[in-house]
């Protein structure tokens, strides 16, 4: 995933609210969302069984964008450290188990977004992992930083700045208005990302936006998934899952 865009605690009927584009080669196979575990929703990578993005029954959101950096050596796939993730109750929690887990395993570079109603966290790993307490508010998190605090990597400083701009655009677009609800606030999410205006959704040789997904997480434990499979600028939102408050654990286990 490329560009993740997280309204934390900006509306308090829904304390984690995302609009979110993945970007992947275009031979990659995957599965839409659906329950992957017990408790767990989200999509799959069907060639190494993970994830990018995904919620479990206790409201923990996770999502993560690669980030470019040369010379790791990915020895895990970093879709299997999302699925860890989700198993977790909290973002603490999940936090503590990207900790261990790196220190364990070989991942190639990442940006990783944690939320629930009490923290939000992003971590970011290029052989060293950093923590970062993510405040109230909207944040677009890409492959080269995060709100505002971008770096370029030597083989592809262009395009790094490129997508700086277009996240910059982008938060400013998605800013929060007063009365704006979480319904409201994701529609023109959506519409941003498959707005080439905004420059989020890529079309390039063997690679682009393969999907997206917009996710509302509600205070009272409803929950609501819409996806597009396919570039947003040419396929519908639809959604596949929508809980109320008395059957969001039964729809998730």
């Amino acid at each position: 995933m490329c560009t993740l865009t997280l309204a934390w605690r900006t509306f308090a009927e829904a304390p984690v609210v995302v609009a979110a584009n993945r970007d992947e080669a275009a031979d990659r196979p995957s599965e839409p969302p659906g329950k992957l575990e017990p408790g767990v929703v989200g999509p799959r990578d069907a060639v190494a069984g993970g994830t990018w993005i995904g919620y479990n029954e206790d409201g923990l959101f996770v999502g993560i964008a690669n980030r470019w950096v040369e010379g790791l050596n990915a020895g895990r796939s970093r879709g299997l450290l999302v699925r860890d993730c989700l198993r977790c109750r909290s973002a603490d929690e999940a936090a503590s188990l990207v900790e261990d887990s790196c220190a364990e395993h070989d991942y190639d570079g990442f940006n990783l977004v944690l939320a629930d109603a009490d923290d939000a966290l992003l971590l970011e790993w290029d052989g060293t992992l950093r923590v970062t307490e993510l405040r109230q508010g909207i944040h677009v998190v890409g492959n080269v930083g995060y709100d505002g605090t971008y770096y370029e990597p030597p083989e592809r400083p262009e395009i790094a700045r490129r997508q700086a701009r277009n996240a910059k655009r982008l938060a400013e677009h998605l800013r929060h208005y007063p009365d704006e609800t979480p319904a409201e606030w994701i529609e023109r999410a959506g519409e941003a990302l498959g707005d080439h205006e905004f420059g989020v959704c890529i079309h390039e040789n063997g690679y682009g936006t393969r999907s997206s997904s917009l996710l509302v997480l509600g205070a009272d434990g409803s929950r609501r998934y819409d996806f597009a499979d396919g570039p947003p600028c040419r396929t519908e939102y639809r959604t596949v899952v929508e809980t109320s408050p008395a059957d969001a654990g039964e729809g998730q286990s």
